[in-house]
């Protein structure tokens, strides 16, 4: 809720999909969104993964008319502050994705910061270097280019949205704008849950790999 106060003081309209929360929060942003117009909620009954889940929320957008929808993790880490700034600089470069590129403080996991640069020289490989950093998912997309590679594809419906997103969106034509941006690593205490699995989505990550590579190699002349 805390990080949904954030983003609703910063910008309207946000939207929020719950993808199978089962800890009460779906009844919280209920009573929420009820008194609040800037606010909506899409709730799936089940849990699916960050990449349907933001399908959801893209095709929700699109058929309400919406060109461009800003990404924002429900964990803290995503700076509500810069939400304008970025927006700003999708409106100077509509046909760009914005990625956020994540400054991290002292108390950021050394393991997590640590073990994304073997993902960003794969993304940089499969991209010739036009994305700095490939798992942050404090971004803005245009809709329409988005939609039209999720919907070729079973995949990039996990944890694997983010870096494959940004690698399928750059073949496609869509420039990228990568943008510094602050990460926040919150205690338990303030909320700070994180639902990254070090083996199972490392693994997944690690399958998705293989076949950007693979079809990276298949585009080479």
């Amino acid at each position: 809720m805390r990080t949904v106060a954030e983003a609703r003081a910063a910008w309207t309209p946000v939207w929020v999909v719950v993808d199978g929360s089962t800890d009460g929060t779906t009844d919280r942003l209920r009573a929420a969104a009820a008194t609040d117009a800037g606010l909506r909620l899409l709730v799936l009954p089940r849990n699916r993964g960050k990449g349907a889940a933001v399908l959801v929320g893209l095709r929700a957008a699109a058929e309400a008319g919406f060109t461009h929808a800003l990404t924002f993790d429900a964990d803290g880490q995503h700076p509500a502050a810069d939400i304008f700034r970025f927006m700003a600089a999708s409106r100077d470069a509509p046909p760009a994705m914005i990625l956020g590129v994540p400054v991290f403080g002292p108390e950021a996991p050394a393991l997590r910061v640590g073990g994304r640069r073997i993902s960003n020289a794969l993304v940089g490989l499969e991209t010739g270097g036009a994305v700095d950093d490939c798992l942050f998912g404090f971004r803005v997309y245009p809709i329409a280019p988005l939609l039209a590679v999720m919907q070729r594809t079973r995949w990039m419906r996990r944890f694997d949205f983010d870096p494959e997103a940004a690698v399928r969106l750059i073949w496609a034509g869509v420039p990228a704008v990568n943008l510094p941006a602050p990460v926040r690593y919150l205690p338990k205490a303030e909320g700070g849950v994180s639902h990254f699995r070090y083996g199972r989505d490392n693994v997944w990550l690690s399958w998705m790999h293989l076949r950007l590579l693979a079809a990276w190699l298949l585009r080479r002349p």
